[in-house]
């Protein structure tokens, strides 16, 4: 765990720490992480929520290890816990986080559902992310940020090292979807940037888009940046 000072650096710097109040509906976002549809089902529960959507296609993880959607998935796991099926919406499209709003938005339009505010489900390290999308794609919405509650060294120890790679990979998205204009911008602390640095020299650069500012390589960043969780 030599790099877990770094890990928490960046863990820290994504989460919202939102406070959980009730809205008009639950956005779970598709990941292998199934703890997201556990958490939006027990929040439905809980009766935070009337209605649940389930946002995700096969991503660039799943689709390695499901045959059917994360919608579909999480759908399951949901109406086991006891979550009616006819209170659950499905957007079976989406292959990044982007899409997963736009195609919610989608679903609420097509399905006239009467929403104005949105518990957003998501992975622990993800939620400024998720924020800061959501914010720039469905503005019109009030928005809480919600996801499990776990520290940093417990999920470290529960998972394999390919999260931290999304980690350092979602750090540098938070600054490169800001400039393509893919979601608001959230600053960057420069001990945030330099824990960033840290980790991708040490070999966490699965995700990293390379060579960002090479002309001949635009393209190319183009489709990579559109081919994430």
């Amino acid at each position: 765990m030599k790099d877990i000072k770094f890990i928490q650096v960046l863990w820290d710097y994504m989460k919202m720490n939102h406070e959980l109040k009730k809205a008009d509906c639950i956005i779970g976002l598709g990941t292998k992480d199934t703890n997201v549809a556990n958490i939006a089902s027990e929040l439905y529960l809980k009766e935070y929520a009337n209605k649940i959507i389930f946002s995700g296609g096969l991503g660039k993880i799943t689709y390695k290890l499901w045959n059917e959607t994360e919608a579909e998935k999480f759908a399951e796991i949901a109406i086991k816990k006891g979550v009616p099926r006819e209170k659950i919406y499905l957007e079976k499209e989406s292959t990044n986080t982007g899409d997963n709003f736009r195609f919610s938005k989608k679903l609420i339009e097509k399905e006239k559902l009467n929403i104005k505010s949105c518990i957003v489900v998501c992975k622990p390290y993800d939620e400024k992310r998720a924020y800061a999308a959501f914010k720039k794609i469905m503005p019109e919405y009030d928005v809480i940020v919600h996801s499990e509650n776990i520290s940093c060294e417990e999920y470290y120890k529960r998972n394999s090292n390919e999260w931290i790679d999304v980690l350092v990979g979602d750090v540098q998205r938070m600054k490169l979807f800001y400039e393509k204009g893919w979601q608001i911008k959230m600053e960057i602390p420069q001990e945030v940037w330099n824990a960033y640095e840290i980790l991708v020299k040490r070999g966490y650069d699965k995700f990293v888009l390379k060579d960002t500012q090479d002309e001949g390589n635009k393209k190319d960043i183009e489709i990579k940046l559109n081919k994430v969780l």
